[in-house]
């Protein structure tokens, strides 16, 4: 995962294959609700190989503007895409036929996507205001922005996607909501430095619960 280019290589890109296989899953299951959400493994896939070559160029292995596009390309994703993608997702799925899902749920989860859009676009004017750095913290990788507020950030970030899919009213995305909220506990605790980064690695293994949810018959969700 984000312990070495290698590593990086090896996670992304089984997670990227399985992400195809999700949103072939997906669409054949006759249910075009579930697409956004089921290209998240794909999105955390190259997400993951994106670092790989973050890592080639902390070490001087690449070209300064390769370095710095790959950069931009990893905090892009991480940033302002997952806590827009994540709730929306969530929400589309909810409003498949027959979902467990409510109105009034349906609303949390639209207010959620909401959010999401709301903290994206400080976290992408961030990005675009100042330069992407990375630096080997031991076997991780530490990511400098220059966000404001980052606590509120981070909170209204982590509410927004874990938030989502532990509201969302399905077994599955629910048992991915909770392995995600752990994961980024954990990684608070073990990876201060690095908890960007480790957090979405370990989002992107446990996105792969998604490849059993983008098949699976409407009726078995609770």
């Amino acid at each position: 995962m984000c312990w070495s280019a290698r590593a990086d290589v090896v996670v992304g890109g089984a997670v990227a294959g399985i992400g195809v296989a999700c949103l072939v899953r997906a669409r054949r299951s006759g249910r075009p609700q579930r697409l956004p959400l089921a290209a998240l493994p794909l999105v955390l896939g190259v997400h993951q190989l994106i670092e790989a070559l973050v890592w080639l160029g902390t070490g001087g292995e690449l070209p300064s503007t390769v370095a710095a596009t790959a950069r931009t390309a990893w905090v892009v994703i991480a940033l302002p895409l997952l806590p827009v993608l994540v709730p929306t997702g969530v929400w589309c799925a909810a409003h498949e036929p027959g979902h467990p899902a409510g109105p009034n749920r349906r609303r949390v989860l639209a207010l959620l996507a909401l959010l999401g859009v709301a903290i994206a676009i400080p976290l992408a004017a961030a990005v675009a205001a100042h330069p992407v750095t990375a630096d080997r913290h031991g076997r991780t990788l530490g990511y400098a922005i220059g966000i404001p507020h980052p606590a509120l950030l981070l909170a209204g970030y982590l509410l927004a996607t874990v938030g989502s899919l532990l509201l969302s009213g399905d077994r599955l995305l629910r048992r991915l909501g909770l392995l995600t909220g752990a994961g980024a506990v954990l990684c608070a605790l073990l990876w201060r430095f690095a908890f960007l980064s480790t957090w979405c690695a370990l989002a992107a293994l446990a996105s792969l619960l998604l490849l059993h949810w983008a098949g699976r018959p409407p009726e078995d969700r609770r």
